[in-house]
């Protein structure tokens, strides 16, 4: 079997046994993967495709995450979450068209206190769950 197809099957099952949270920052990981790909291909003409794809899933990945948004939990979390993500969309596709690594540090530099900030959280709630579980325990 390929390291890859071990790869994918190992991501998948992560993936499906993860709890939100942890998907979550999983994919501010894979995003952030992405920027960096994009970012250090993108003044060498000989990794275009390389470079173009990183951004194209960089692009996917703010997508996804703008759409998982629910408005209804959290109405002006979700509104100021839809503004950043949108930036981050546009900035991402002036960087693509531009070959624009000024562009994606934009992005960087505005995600990164978000995925520090749900990191923090998801652990702050798997701490309170294990606490909580610890205390029901006999």
């Amino acid at each position: 079997m390929q390291a890859e197809t071990i790869i994918n099957r190992y991501q998948t099952v992560q993936l499906t046994t993860s709890t939100p949270g942890e998907t979550l920052i999983a994919l501010y990981d894979g995003l952030f993967r992405y920027l960096l790909v994009a970012r250090h291909g993108i003044s060498d003409t000989k990794n275009r495709v390389r470079t173009s794809e990183a951004m194209s899933r960089a692009h996917a990945i703010v997508s996804e995450l703008l759409l998982a948004l629910d408005h209804k939990q959290a109405p002006e979390l979700c509104q100021n979450l839809t503004n950043v993500y949108d930036f981050c969309l546009q900035r991402l596709l002036h960087a693509n068209i531009r070959r624009d690594a000024a562009a994606l540090d934009e992005v960087m530099r505005v995600l990164t206190p978000l995925r520090e900030a749900f990191t923090i959280a998801v652990k702050k709630v798997a701490a309170e769950k294990s606490a909580q579980q610890g205390s029901l325990s006999p």
